[in-house]
């Protein structure tokens, strides 16, 4: 009996200590992606760490605005200690961000911002920066001229308008020689980035080269050079990593790719709001770092902890 009793009071004093502790729900833009399953870890890494409670979630697809925006919603609704979210539109998730500053909610932006200054900080990689050194490599890999493609995730987020613009324009300040014949959208979805990138590859018979943007639209690149028997011929660059973006690299189908810094992006962005929560004055963007893989570095030790099998 008097044991039983003890039991009883642990659990109760471990329940009081969870209850005490800052509730951060995590907003991601997806989940179908190793990416941000990579993110996840890394937050409930940080969790752990410095005492706070978390939930992770995100929408089936990156194409579901709406279903972040309920997420979202039912988030606020918990009036919780401060919120961190990867807008997928950076404007439609504004007027909930409002509600929440109204009620006193800091706001963490990670991996994406949004068109507001109502975010304490935004915890990502530096997109533009990043892409611009994919347009640098891809050019490199095809002798600074001839006509390359993009096949993006999308035109309404921070991510996909910074990587578009920070490659196209890069390409357009340095390579004259080059030309962009083609931008595609295919919301981070493989089959239909695979389907947009065939297109592209009929429409243009002297294409040298395709960025794929994202993890999906990387890999939907990959299927579809290997399914028009173009591997070797067309030169592909991704951004993300995963295990089929990996394989392709080794097996020779993608000449490189930027890989972010997922886990350090998790653990950054919860880090980032107990930092808020203490009262800490932070910038308003923390850089969570990126890297150029291929062939030559995968293994890098420096660099395998940033890819996500």
């Amino acid at each position: 009996m008097h044991i039983l009793f003890l039991i009883f009071i642990l659990i109760l004093s471990l329940s009081l200590l969870a209850a005490e502790r800052p509730y951060i729900p995590m907003i991601s833009k997806g989940f179908q992606h190793q990416f941000w399953q990579a993110v996840k870890s890394g937050a409930e890494k940080a969790a752990k760490d410095l005492n706070v409670n978390i939930t992770f979630e995100g929408p089936e697809s990156e194409a579901m605005v709406d279903k972040q925006i309920e997420m979202l919603q039912a988030a606020i609704a918990k009036k919780p200690a401060a919120i961190c979210i990867a807008a997928l539109d950076s404007k439609a998730v504004i007027p909930l961000l409002e509600k929440a500053h109204s009620m006193g909610i800091p706001i963490i932006r990670f991996d994406s911002g949004v068109d507001s200054d109502i975010p304490v900080t935004t915890v990502a990689t530096d997109n533009i920066k990043a892409a611009g050194y994919a347009a640098d490599m891809i050019a490199k890999l095809i002798k600074e001229e001839g006509e390359v493609a993009l096949v993006v995730h999308d035109q309404t987020s921070r991510t996909g308008i910074d990587r578009r613009d920070g490659f196209v324009n890069r390409i357009k300040e340095k390579y004259p020689k080059i030309k962009i014949v083609s931008i595609q959208y295919g919301g981070g979805d493989h089959l239909k980035s695979t389907d947009l990138t065939k297109a592209i590859i009929q429409a243009y018979p002297k294409l040298k080269g395709i960025f794929g943007a994202n993890e999906g639209s990387a890999i939907g690149v990959i299927n579809a050079v290997r399914e028009m028997k173009k591997v070797g011929k067309i030169v592909v660059v991704g951004y993300d990593s995963g295990k089929q973006q990996i394989d392709a690299i080794k097996s020779g189908i993608m000449a490189g790719a930027i890989t972010q810094n997922p886990v350090g992006m998790g653990y950054m962005a919860v880090e980032a709001a107990v930092k808020v929560l203490k009262g800490e004055k932070l910038p308003k963007f923390i850089d969570s770092g990126f890297y150029w893989y291929d062939k030559t570095n995968i293994d890098d030790p420096k660099i395998k902890p940033c890819l996500y099998e």
